[in-house]
């Protein structure tokens, strides 16, 4: 049986002791997969990446590095992601993963020009969504987590647009038949986002934005466990 391979582009906030585990674990778990079943590449330490025809699907981690900064272990990502996406292999990006899926087909990634968006937010669906594989099915707009300072600017060639927030028109968007990006964070729950808006008080704060406004308004929902369910529903079919 061939793995899925998680991305990893970054690591938790060194900080973060109240979650055991890290990005792949908790994707792992969201996406209901034994360990097993699970590889890892750590392409930020420099790990090699498989051919992508050798896996069932594809998750790409969040970071804390920036996209436009395009260091050379990101780069060498964004080209394979090209391939992986060409062969067909289903994908799934998910914060820099989305951004640089985005920049791997020819999107613009840079600083939001909204601003830092973090917290619990409403993604609405476009009409593209309603028969998307990965989104339909959903009513009303998605609750989600997030936690990002640059975005998608312009989508790539042929992206369809599934999903904006308020401070993100290009929330989540897919690309031919198999390959998905979303801003969010499907795999935090609200103890998590909590942790990352805390971490940034003083740096949310000079932004003009209420930190503790921002943590009383994190709130659990099950959509982001949901739709990672549903990418591994995808990955049997």
């Amino acid at each position: 049986m061939r793995p899925l391979l998680v991305v990893k582009t970054g690591c938790k906030l060194p900080s973060f002791l109240a979650r055991s585990g890290d990005y792949e674990d908790w994707i792992r778990e969201g996406l209901g997969l034994p360990p097993e079943a699970v590889t890892v590449a750590r392409v930020c330490e420099s790990e090699r990446l498989p051919a992508p025809e050798r896996l069932a699907g594809v998750v790409v981690t969040g970071s804390s590095a920036m996209v436009s900064q395009r260091e050379p272990w990101s780069e060498r990502t964004a080209a394979w992601l090209e391939t992986a996406v060409r062969a067909g292999t289903p994908v799934l990006g998910i914060c820099y993963g989305h951004q640089l899926l985005a920049h791997a087909l020819g999107g613009r990634v840079g600083v939001n020009p909204r601003g830092r968006e973090i917290g619990t937010v409403d993604v609405e669906l476009g009409s593209a969504a309603r028969d998307d594989a990965l989104l339909r099915g959903f009513a009303g707009p998605l609750r989600v987590q997030v936690t990002h300072v640059e975005s998608v600017l312009e989508l790539p060639p042929g992206a369809r647009l599934l999903g904006s927030s308020a401070g993100d028109p290009h929330h989540a968007f897919a690309v031919a038949a198999t390959a998905w990006g979303v801003q969010f964070h499907p795999e935090f729950d609200a103890g998590t986002t909590r942790h990352y808006i805390e971490e940034r008080r003083e740096i949310i704060r000079d932004e003009g934005l209420d930190p503790d406004a921002l943590k009383r308004g994190t709130t659990d929902t099950p959509d982001g466990r949901a739709i990672l369910a549903r990418f591994a529903q995808l990955l049997r079919t």
